[in-house]
């Protein structure tokens, strides 16, 4: 997936460099700051914009934000059914620098389905995750306390460090992750409930609302890293 492997993406999408500034504009960390939703899909840092058809071009913008945390989960699926209920099989996180857009820490976890254990045809074939990926790793509820030691690891939490995740769609934070906490009976970590959709950044910066990542990919002339449909695939991190 292009969002974890290229940086660039973040920028081309309109999330800038953290570069200060008393004056800067109202940002996604201010509207944080003052909205309370139960679940939060705010709007794009300070996002610079084209009229369609126009050159492209990214003017710096000021955000408020030291990190974004890219996240895509991948879950148990069928293809003429609904499995219920769905369970995340892949959880990544990508943390990128808010003054770089570079890499600076990966969390990554296959996760053994409960409810339903055995994957269907479809779900390897779209997403590329075998039985034995998922076999006798930890459950949904490991990995989601593994996911938040990682951040205290990495000074998000309890600090002052500011950051916000990022997701291709709403899907993930919020259908997917409190679906599941829901199920389970565990309580949604509070971090979890906002979000900025990189699709509505797209479109904000480049005036068309994209279909999904390949629309936006192809909008921006950048190249497909990785796979479809797979948070991070296989990578040494997996080993």
């Amino acid at each position: 997936m292009l969002l974890v492997r290229k940086p660039l993406f973040l920028l081309c999408c309109g999330l800038r460099p953290l570069t200060g500034g008393a004056n800067s504009s109202i940002t996604a960390h201010k509207m944080l700051n003052s909205t309370r939703t139960k679940h939060s899909a705010i709007t794009a840092p300070t996002l610079c914009s084209r009229q369609k058809g126009s050159p492209r071009s990214f003017p710096p913008a000021d955000q408020d934000f030291d990190f974004f945390l890219v996240l895509d989960f991948e879950a148990t699926c069928d293809q003429h059914k609904q499995i219920v209920p769905q369970e995340i099989i892949e959880f990544p996180i990508v943390k990128v620098g808010g003054k770089s857009l570079e890499i600076e820490s990966m969390f990554h976890r296959y996760v053994q389905p409960t409810t339903h254990p055995e994957l269907t045809t479809f779900c390897t074939q779209l997403t590329g995750i075998i039985q034995s990926m998922v076999d006798n790793q930890p459950t949904f509820e490991q990995v989601l306390q593994q996911a938040e030691k990682w951040m205290k690891t990495e000074g998000l939490l309890g600090s002052q460090q500011r950051f916000l995740f990022v997701t291709c769609g709403d899907w993930d934070l919020k259908v997917m992750l409190p679906g599941q906490c829901k199920h389970l009976g565990l309580p949604l970590p509070e971090y979890f409930r906002n979000w900025v959709n990189i699709k509505k950044a797209y479109a904000q910066t480049v005036g068309d609302f994209p279909r999904d990542l390949a629309s936006m990919l192809k909008g921006l002339q950048l190249q497909h890293v990785g796979r479809h449909h797979s948070g991070l695939g296989r990578t040494p991190w997996d080993l």
